[in-house]
């Protein structure tokens, strides 16, 4: 198969590399992005073909189209979550380019797109039920993230000439990762090497729960619905649930402290205005509303089997963001160094609290 990739140099197309390399099904791999490694980047960059394309461009039909001549399938991953105050610009690279994706597709003759949906795209739920794929996809309206997932989710309806399969997954989190994530969430100022089990406390909005998945589960995951060919949503998530205890046994030797988060909302806003920072306030209300995953259709279609709990996967991201790890792809590349860690993931010893 000739797979093509559009936003290959990110946290998960980094992972789906990784998993495309040395897989005798996948013959041919070409890697879009805006920004691409440099020469001989090394493994798992080495396994595809780059081409430089945004995504949101005028000419990027023409060149996407391009890339996808003779591909078998289109994985689209591309999207933008900063510079978080440019509203406009997400918009564009997040709904223009996946209509773009979708353009190109048609014209290149491409019947088969894997779309990076997300857990963001869903209605808030009342309860911790895990929800299926048929949960409403009307997002939370605060929340520009949210608002851009629905919008592509509707926009996939209206595609009936490709299949095409929505992948809906939790958190990815992978130690390669590490960085960039650290720089999209928590910013400059965030003590990143405290959160290796040395902070005095962790403040935990009331309620708030979460739900991961390792990238290496993700791309597994997109392998499968790749050269399965399968179509429709799928639900993605990794075993467990995080709460506020979890997570400091992780980050702050067990010590959590509950915070309204009426009480935390308006200190974020005034933050994130501030440009003290990166996200806003919509996050947090995506992440209080958002429905717990019912993965029951990938394991049965996809074979879907996590290799990595949610405290695994959070105990690998942050060690990722306390030593700096990063690999060679410019959005994962260490902003303190030239030279980057391996890329491979490490597991951790499994355990519920650190």
């Amino acid at each position: 198969m000739r797979v093509v990739v559009v936003g290959a140099s990110g946290n998960v197309g980094t992972a789906v590399l990784r998993r495309f390399s040395g897989d005798p099904s996948v013959t041919s791999v070409v890697a879009v992005a805006r920004r691409i490694p440099s020469h001989d980047p090394g493994p798992p960059y080495d396994v595809a073909q780059w081409v430089s394309v945004d995504v949101r461009g005028p000419s990027a039909v023409d060149q996407l189209t391009s890339a996808f001549a003779g591909a078998d399938s289109v994985v689209h991953l591309a999207w933008a979550i900063q510079p978080s105050h440019r509203r406009g610009y997400l918009h564009e690279v997040n709904v223009t380019g996946t209509r773009n994706v979708v353009d190109a597709c048609r014209r290149a003759g491409v019947r088969h797109l894997v779309v990076a949906s997300s857990v963001g795209a869903y209605s808030p739920a009342p309860d911790d039920v895990p929800r299926s794929e048929g949960w409403a996809t009307d997002g939370v309206p605060s929340s520009s993230y949210s608002v851009d997932k629905t919008e592509v989710e509707r926009l996939l309806d209206d595609v009936s000439d490709l299949s095409v399969a929505r992948l809906r997954t939790a958190l990815v989190f992978q130690r390669p990762a590490g960085q960039e994530i650290a720089r999209y969430f928590l910013g400059p100022w965030a003590p990143k090497r405290a959160l290796r089990g040395h902070l005095p406390a962790l403040p935990w909005p009331t309620g708030l729960r979460l739900q991961t998945v390792h990238a290496s589960d993700v791309a597994a995951a997109y392998r499968e619905a790749v050269v399965r060919r399968v179509q429709g949503p799928f639900n993605i998530a990794g075993p467990g649930v995080l709460r506020g205890q979890d997570v400091a046994d992780v980050v702050a030797r067990g010590r959590v402290r509950e915070v309204p988060p009426g009480a935390v909302r308006p200190l974020l806003t005034a933050a994130w205005h501030g440009r003290a920072v990166p996200v806003g306030p919509g996050w947090l209300d995506m992440a209080l509303a958002a429905p717990l995953l019912d993965t029951t259709r990938a394991v049965r279609e996809l074979d879907f089997r996590s290799q990595w709990s949610a405290v695994e996967s959070l105990r690998d991201l942050v060690d990722g963001i306390g030593t700096g790890a990063g690999t060679a792809s410019p959005p994962l590349r260490p902003r303190h160094r030239r030279s980057s860690r391996s890329t491979a993931p490490r597991r951790e010893a499994s355990s519920t609290h650190g």
